[in-house]
């Protein structure tokens, strides 16, 4: 697996930087990885980087890029942290959707097994993981703990792909009113699966955190990956060997 640094033109115009991990063989297909409110941090490299040696092409764009290119931030520095809100509420989710289609586009050049890509994002990028399934052609999306998901539910008439949506039990952004609206707003959807971890908070699967809980996080990546080979392809279901 090698990784490097990565320039995608804007759809509006300007371009923007983006990591981007490639597996040693061929991709299976290829992953939009959607940052949290951090910024590309340590934490989505690496996550990056443990997807590509499953076989997967990811890409992380610099979501923020409008505001402060390359924000890097660390979830246990609490002025950091703060400092993640700020950008949270300054941020165009609009303008982060056009971002993302551009990054579903540049994967697109790749040669790939299956040709498919999907997208993955926690947080923020959780949220906007959910309207990616609503608003773009990702093949398949999955979405860790999104936030603000419950505001955007009228727009899921418009799913069109398979979406996960990894919830947290004692999640302090998503309160369980939100969570109950949201699995009562797509509890009728066949392409829709909602996981819910019991005793579990915001940022679950964040390694090296204090929110980090070892048994849900694995649990839910196996899902995930399940999933995506479902749903992108893989290998073994092309009758390829690695």
């Amino acid at each position: 697996m090698t990784n490097q640094n990565v320039t995608i033109s804007a759809l509006s115009g300007g371009s923007f930087n983006a990591y981007l991990a490639v597996p040693s063989t061929q991709p299976y297909a290829a992953i939009v990885l959607i940052q949290e409110i951090l910024g590309v941090n340590q934490n989505m490299r690496q996550t990056a980087d443990d997807y590509a040696k499953e076989g997967y092409l990811v890409l992380v764009p610099d979501l923020y890029w409008r505001l402060e290119p390359g924000v890097q931030l660390d979830s246990e520095v609490k002025a950091q942290f703060d400092k993640g809100f700020e950008l949270l509420q300054a941020f165009d989710v609009d303008s982060g959707i056009e971002d993302l289609k551009a990054s579903l586009s540049f994967l697109r050049q790749y040669p790939s097994r299956t040709g498919k890509v999907g997208s993955l994002g926690f947080c923020l990028g959780g949220k906007l993981a959910y309207l990616m399934a609503i608003r773009t052609d990702a093949d398949a999306n999955v979405s860790y703990y999104g936030v603000d998901i419950e505001k955007n539910l009228a727009e899921a008439t418009k799913i069109q792909k398979p979406l996960i949506l990894h919830m947290d039990e004692n999640d302090e952004y998503v309160s369980p009113t939100a969570q109950a609206s949201i699995q009562q707003g797509l509890k009728n959807n066949p392409l829709v699966t909602i996981y819910r971890y019991e005793g579990v908070s915001h940022g679950f699967s964040r390694a090296g955190s204090s929110a980090y809980r070892k048994e849900a996080a694995e649990l839910a990546r196996d899902r995930t990956l399940a999933f995506f080979k479902q749903n992108l392809g893989s290998a073994v279901m092309q009758g390829v060997t690695s």
